[in-house]
């Protein structure tokens, strides 16, 4: 029997998934995913699916996958994804189907526990203050009892944590086969696990780092996969931008210095000035952040000349010299004792790529590729691709034609594009080739949600937009009992609604008001999803940046998501400037071409937060006039899902009363 037709059996309303999981209904779109995604397996070439909130693509292209009898590879956005796939959705298929797969999980060495770093992290000087300690010991006893090493197996540890890095390896500090506990090492554990596994499961962080440098493992097993998924994959250009080009943090090289500083002074006191050796190289570090000022956290500065945009030319020059002088007197010194321990070797061969890095970004960029300082509490050196185009046909598609495999490669995400062809996506990532299939989700918009477009509110230029986009909240999220998400789409817009809100409430405490950055995102989620339930007030949270996708609150528990403005890419950020001066060169429109179908993505994005089950019942806020207003509004609302449009304010409070009641689980009710 035929891939197709066993998949179309599987999912027939009759069939394995109906009898086997509870909670499974037969979705047409569903099966033409995977009846799709079966054909590309078995015919090879490249599939891209658009599969609507709603569909269950996750279950189309397991299905196939586990079936067909090939190695696959599985890669999702993050690793809670990755957990999520792997924990969940792949045990409930493995016992439906009855298939005698193997599956693995593969993720990025930070994620695992290093035991040589262990037994070093506790002599750190970090570790005087009473939490850092707690962690370590936390971390201790659970590493006695971990067969995985996965960090995020340890409940409750704070991925934030000053501790992670001391305890986990990066590509800089890891010995490799040169380490003294590489026979116990958990990375090497999961690697040799994944290479015997039918099917793996990594994320996209990993496969492009793997795409870069092959360091991670990837490399050996991709020859051997018949079947490539990227689940997610609308995160796909941005994420693959970060590892193809070349990249220095301040960060790596104050890491640099505390270690050298550490195994220098236990294997070789005294050959070299360890103390002064790591000071310099701090100190330079430290004084090319301080030359960035004071620019907001997570701004890119511009870097088309010699020096970045905003930035003194002399000082930056030599505080990059000053810098690179005291790599290559790290580099010197290191090298007379590398053989006297391998964290000595490896801490050489650090000093040795920072030598190389800092002459390349002493010098003008490379053709092609866009430059720019990443600022925040460090300072991040970046040069990159403008799009991944070139390395998914070289690295990817092209490399793997001369073998004997057929290779299929599937992408797919609920937001892909605006147009038919999704060139959104297929143009950044090189597949104009492509088969395109769309598929819209099975939620019935028009009765679950509405949409509300407040056209009183000053415009989004304005200094008070914010201000009264928080009034607005503090007005309506109430009749609700809080069960509100506001997307920003800037941190500063972020702060200015929060404490708005925060004032407001602070004296009544009827609403909490939740922010992004005051707790670990799964914490508040977590609250925010517990609601008003369990004699606990209701919550607004308030997010920006990685809260527009990923986020799932299904039910009453998120009944109302305002975004603050059209979410049109910064026209400040050097890799928009490149990729409009590049359109500009092309003779098309920067505007329609690249800015209204990213706005539209994202837009669609943030919305697609609302309604995740068929009884989730909600109103979406766009608090931007030119939704409605400018011509170019009418393409971002086709974006949209086609949800009930509210038109005054008085119908808006009789939809918000409605929702409080219980009769709102008819469908008629919105």
């Amino acid at each position: 029997m035929g891939l197709q037709r066993q998949v179309r059996e599987v999912f027939a309303s009759s069939g394995l998934l109906s009898r086997a999981v509870e909670a499974f209904q037969p979705r047409e779109g569903q099966t033409e995913m995977a009846v799709a995604v079966a054909r590309t397996m078995e015919d090879g070439g490249v599939l891209v699916v658009e599969a609507g909130t709603g569909i269950g693509k996750t279950y189309s292209y397991l299905v196939p996958a586990l079936l067909s009898g090939d190695r696959v590879l599985v890669s999702t956005a993050t690793k809670t994804l990755q957990d999520q796939l792997f924990d969940r959705d792949l045990p409930h298929l493995l016992r439906a189907l009855g298939v005698p797969v193997r599956t693995a999980l593969l993720k990025g060495r930070a994620s695992y526990l290093c035991l040589h770093r262990l037994g070093h992290a506790r002599h750190d000087a970090q570790f005087s203050e009473q939490p850092a300690l707690r962690t370590m010991a936390r971390i201790e006893l659970w590493a006695q009892t971990s067969v995985s090493g996965d960090l995020a197996e340890l409940a409750g540890l704070d991925e934030r944590s000053p501790v992670i890095p001391l305890v986990t390896s990066t590509r800089d500090n890891c010995l490799g086969s040169l380490c003294p506990k590489f026979r116990e090492c958990h990375v090497q554990k999961a690697r040799r696990e994944a290479m015997a596994a039918d099917l793996v499961v990594v994320n996209h962080h990993l496969f492009f780092a793997d795409l870069a440098v092959r360091e991670s493992g990837i490399a050996e097993l991709l020859p051997s996969v018949k079947t490539v998924i990227f689940d997610e994959a609308h995160q796909l250009n941005e994420t693959g931008i970060q590892f193809l080009g070349k990249q220095l943090s301040t960060r790596q090289l104050l890491d640099f210095g505390r270690d050298m500083l550490s195994h220098g002074v236990l294997h070789a006191r005294g050959l070299a000035d360890w103390p002064q050796l790591a000071a310099d190289i701090e100190y330079a570090a430290r004084d090319l952040r301080l030359l960035v000022g004071q620019a907001d956290s997570g701004v890119r500065l511009a870097w088309t000349d010699d020096v970045p945009e905003q930035v003194d030319a002399p000082g930056w020059k030599a505080a990059l010299a000053d810098l690179f002088a005291a790599c290559q007197r790290a580099e010197l010194a290191l090298d007379t004792v590398s053989e006297m321990a391998p964290d000595l070797q490896r801490l050489g061969q650090r000093a040795a790529q920072f030598v190389e890095l800092l002459e390349v970004f002493s010098n003008a960029s490379e053709v092609d590729a866009v430059r720019w300082l990443d600022v925040g509490a460090q300072l991040g050196l970046i040069e990159a691709p403008v799009d991944i185009s070139k390395a998914v046909q070289s690295r990817m598609l092209r490399r793997m034609e001369g073998d004997d495999l057929r290779r299929s490669w599937v992408f797919t995400s609920a937001t892909l594009g605006d147009d038919a062809d999704l060139m959104w996506f297929t143009q950044a990532c090189g597949l104009g080739d492509a088969e395109i299939l769309k598929l819209g989700s099975p939620f019935d918009y028009a009765r679950q949600a509405a949409l509300y477009v407040p056209l009183h509110l000053a415009k989004p230029g304005d200094p008070m937009h914010s201000v009264q986009v928080a009034d607005f909240v503090a007005k309506t999220a109430p009749v609700i009992g809080g069960r509100t998400l506001v997307l920003t789409t800037t941190l500063r817009a972020l702060h200015s609604v929060s404490e708005a809100l925060k004032v407001r409430f602070e004296d009544s405490g009827a609403l909490e008001i939740l922010v992004q950055g005051q707790l670990p995102k799964r914490e508040l989620m977590e609250r925010f999803r517990q609601g008003n339930q369990a004699d606990r007030t209701g919550c607004i949270l308030i997010a920006s940046v990685s809260f527009w996708e990923g986020v799932d609150v299904p039910g009453d528990a998120l009944q109302m998501v305002v975004i603050d403005k059209l979410p049109f890419p910064p026209p400040s950020d050097p890799l928009v400037q490149a990729r409009s001066k590049r359109l500009e060169a092309a003779g098309r429109s920067v505007f329609m071409d690249y800015f209204i179908p990213e706005a539209a993505v994202a837009l669609k994005q943030g919305a697609g937060r609302l309604i995740r089950r068929e009884s989730d019942r909600g109103i979406l806020v766009v608090c931007d006039p030119r939704l409605t207003q400018m011509g170019y509004g009418r393409r971002l609302m086709r974006a949209l899902p086609p949800m009930r449009k509210i038109n005054s304010e008085e119908e808006l409070v009789q939809t918000l009363d409605a929702l409080t009641r219980p009769s709102t689980m008819d469908r008629s009710c919105l």
